[in-house]
């Protein structure tokens, strides 16, 4: 099985994929952006399309690392990634599905200005304008197609710890 989180950045999807890993028996965490930056590896470089995911070799790249991983090891992969362009949720989501991999999809949100809070006071990875810039197609995402596909988990005033939790007693029905 896969657990997906997805929603976008600032929504907490890592912290909370490490925390729902280790509430999980017998899982992993995959995060797909690694396939993203193998593709960007590749020299001479591929067309820049200002964001890997536009790249059409991601989307299976994803499916079949995850299909491998799973056939090596069993189990379950929690996968931490934003997928807002409906067109490539249906491509994942149908390759995994064409293997018979069950996917419980989980969306973490928050309100606008909790997730620009959050990008602009980021320890790690500091303000970034190029997350800031996915607040909004995340938000017509959300509005359009995201939220009816998937679980939603309110972060605005949870911890990750209180996000996983919630994910992992959602696995249990």
């Amino acid at each position: 099985m896969i657990v997906w989180l997805n929603g976008t950045h600032g929504a907490g999807k890592t912290t909370t994929s490490s925390l729902v890993q280790q509430l999980i028996p017998d899982s992993r965490v995959l995060d797909a952006e690694k396939v993203g930056e193998t593709l960007m590896d590749i020299k001479p470089g591929l067309p820049w399309l200002d964001n890997f995911q536009h790249w059409p070799p991601w989307r299976p790249l994803v499916v079949e690392t995850a299909r491998h991983v799973l056939d090596y090891t069993g189990g379950t992969l929690v996968m931490p990634m934003t997928v807002l362009v409906e067109q490539y949720w249906r491509e994942i989501s149908s390759g995994l599905a064409h293997h018979a991999i069950p996917v419980r999809h989980f969306v973490l949100h928050a309100d606008q200005d909790t997730l620009r809070g959050r990008i602009e006071r980021d320890s790690v990875l500091g303000p970034s304008t190029f997350r800031l810039e996915y607040l909004e197609p995340y938000a017509e995402a959300a509005r359009t197609w995201l939220h009816a596909e998937a679980e939603v988990i309110d972060t605005t005033h949870i911890t990750p710890a209180e996000a996983a939790q919630q994910i992992a007693d959602a696995l249990k029905t």
